[in-house]
């Protein structure tokens, strides 16, 4: 086995547990941020609303920026985490989270907002392509799908603890107190992987030798991973899934109250139970993932059962108090494929371009959530509930069509030698 082969292979099955989940503890800490930091502002759009005299379609821009960054960024930052390694863009990233929190916490004009949230975009960006980097080349192969569960929940975790958060400081003291204190949540989690260094370390990928004189030079091959069909059949795949969630996230309750005169008092907990219990599913799905060949199936059966209950309340004829045990169901049946979407990626990743790949396949998920709300949207306006459901179906049979087209292209050889 060559060297550079052994460096980036994951460790072997020996490693102990108490390492593994220390790892992925961290990661999981730090993924929490990310998410927690995506949804600082919207939750305290009432306070900013009046402060800058500006329309919700104004606030709603500071959104479309940071997630914009973000797409931009995410793609740049993994060929830097294949270059200095995913430890120092880390911390990077969750310095630039904490300084974006104080300086909307110090701004005094709409653009000084505008301009922290590019910071804040910048920051987010990095995430994704060092996680999966340490997660892929540290975290023994036996507990992989255990790390991208744990991965998943902290997301959602940190989706959850930012409104929760916030909206309480907001009305105690007041809203720049409440970002001072989410500052404080983005610095305290870089002290402790600070502190936790040596743990997300990278052995060196070794470097190719230098050609002999007369030799020609080898030509750079960095770029090589973009010929690889299952990788932008991984990008698509994200970008669907993004449009689904997306739905689930800011249309599908209000759909399902005009269809089914859902009291107005569920309409929030839909997205809550949603949530929650796709943590839970998410659980469930990292024990599934622990076999990496029926990943594509594990996807498929998710997303599937997803697809026919979404059928159910977006045609059928429901109660509107059933609506939110509906909405868990669908959370828990995406959840239980959440890990094994991660392996698939996986399974399609050069050893030498983890964090490139990694990088563009989860700009999909931006781009993804950027298109959903115009097409949506839409559909809202001219009262199309039904055919906001009937979207979200689409997207899901596309993810599970996606999932299996990743298998098929897999077995294409990955780059010419």
């Amino acid at each position: 086995m060559s060297t550079t082969s052994t460096l980036n292979s994951p460790p072997p099955g020996g490693v102990s547990l108490r390492q593994d989940a220390g790892l992925i503890g961290l990661i999981g800490l730090a993924h929490m941020v990310s998410h927690f930091s995506q949804l600082l502002l919207a939750p305290l759009f009432p306070w900013l609303k009046d402060v800058f005299q500006v329309s919700y379609a104004d606030l709603g821009f500071w959104m479309t920026i940071f997630v914009v960054v973000s797409c931009a960024v995410q793609t740049a930052s993994g060929f830097l985490v294949d270059r200095f390694g995913p430890r120092p863009i880390l911390f990077i990233g969750l310095g630039l989270l904490g300084s974006a929190a104080l300086g909307y916490a110090a701004s005094t004009s709409y653009w000084m907002m505008a301009f922290f949230a590019v910071v804040a975009g910048v920051g987010n960006g990095v995430f994704h392509p060092v996680d999966y980097t340490l997660i892929n080349r540290k975290v023994s192969a036996p507990r992989l799908g255990h790390a991208y569960s744990v991965h998943g929940i902290t997301g959602s975790l940190g989706w959850a603890l930012a409104p929760a958060m916030v909206v309480p400081l907001a009305y105690a003291f007041s809203w720049r107190v409440a970002l001072v204190g989410a500052a404080m949540v983005a610095f305290g989690v870089l002290a402790v992987l600070v502190l936790n260094r040596k743990a997300l370390a990278l052995a060196p990928v070794a470097k190719k030798p230098e050609p002999v004189a007369g030799q020609a030079a080898q030509r750079d091959d960095s770029l090589d991973f973009l010929r690889i069909p299952a990788v932008w059949m991984c990008f698509a795949f994200f970008f669907f899934y993004a449009m689904a969630l997306s739905v689930v996230q800011a249309f599908a309750p209000e759909a399902a109250r005009q269809l089914h005169n859902v009291p107005v008092t569920l309409v929030a907990v839909c997205l809550t139970v949603y949530m929650v219990c796709a943590a839970s599913g998410m659980v469930l799905g990292g024990f599934l993932a622990s076999n990496p060949e029926r990943c594509e199936r594990v996807v498929g059966a998710g997303f599937g059962v997803a697809a026919l209950i979404a059928l159910v309340v977006g045609f059928g004829h429901v109660p509107g108090t059933l609506v939110p045990v509906l909405f868990g169901a669908m959370g828990f049946a995406s959840g239980i494929a959440g890990p094994s979407r991660d392996l698939l990626v996986k399974k399609s990743t050069p050893e030498n371009a983890t964090g490139r790949v990694y990088g563009v396949v989860y700009s999909g998920l931006d781009i993804g959530q950027a298109v959903a709300p115009l097409i949506f949207g839409a559909l809202m306006d001219h009262a199309q509930y039904r055919s906001v459901w009937l979207g979200l179906v689409l997207a899901q049979g596309i993810l599970i069509a996606s999932a299996f087209n990743v298998r098929r292209m897999r077995r294409t050889a990955l780059v010419p030698a």
